[in-house]
């Protein structure tokens, strides 16, 4: 796609030309170099270096020229670890896939939504349009009211949240919904009935490290027709076992 398309953002585009100057043989520049270097004035070149390093992307040395900044090794051990639990866990949520006959998602906690890390899709056909690496409203969810609900910062989180109508069977009263992370702390799981998407049906149970901390969740979700109530005994043993297996292999971490 051509760098002139409208629908492209040009800032991000120009601040990406500047990080990509930085190389192994040329690891800093200074703004007048840089600014010959990617054809932008020098002006441009020092608000674009100016706001990378106000975000740690890059850092100002004492000589005045710039360098690559911690942010950018922050980012790159974060897409490590995520390959890294994708491929630990791809035959847990796979096998619960298969036995359950519903798409499976394995979701953590993040910037007060919930973050889908790994995935498995259901061989009945039906295709959820959740995907890797997206985020999904926390209250709306049975992934994101088991990971609040177990969260040491609840009530922070549910200060800076804003409980939205996503479907007409979405929980947007903050007394009711209080109520339901109560009841799923007494149940151990969690229930998405409608409240993201119409006609369909999540539930969703905690993956716990060694100390019982909960540090992420797996959860099934399919269509309403095929959900049962009194097969909600039946749907969390299925999820129990994947849960089991993901749980032996970071039982050591502190959180995903």
């Amino acid at each position: 796609m051509s760098s002139d398309n409208k629908t492209l953002n040009q800032s991000i585009i120009k601040a990406f030309t500047v990080l990509d100057a930085f190389t192994n043989d040329k690891k800093e520049w200074g703004v007048r170099e840089l600014a010959n270097k990617t054809g932008y004035n020098k002006s441009t070149t020092y608000r674009l270096l100016n706001t990378l390093a106000s975000l740690n992307i890059v850092h100002q040395n004492s000589n005045e020229k710039y360098s690559l900044g911690s942010k950018l090794f922050e980012l790159g051990n974060r897409v490590a670890i995520y390959k890294t639990i994708a491929k630990s866990t791809n035959n847990p949520i796979k096998n619960v896939a298969l036995e359950i006959q519903e798409t499976v998602l394995l979701s953590i906690l993040k910037e007060h939504q919930v973050f889908h890390i790994n995935k498995a899709d259901s061989l009945h056909g039906l295709k959820i349009n959740t995907s890797i690496g997206s985020y999904q409203p926390i209250h709306a969810t049975a992934s994101g009211k088991l990971l609040l609900a177990f969260s040491d910062k609840t009530d922070e989180i549910l200060k800076n949240i804003e409980l939205t109508k996503v479907t007409q069977h979405t929980i947007t009263n903050a007394k009711a919904f209080k109520k339901e992370l109560t009841k799923t702390v007494n149940q151990d799981y969690a229930l998405d009935i409608e409240e993201f998407e119409l006609g369909l049906v999540s539930i969703a149970i905690p993956i716990r490290n060694r100390q019982q901390n909960i540090i992420a969740s797996i959860s099934a979700s399919g269509p309403l027709s095929r959900f049962r109530t009194e097969n909600i005994p039946n749907y969390i043993s299925i999820l129990k076992k994947g849960a089991t297996l993901i749980e032996e292999e970071f039982k050591d971490f502190d959180s995903l």
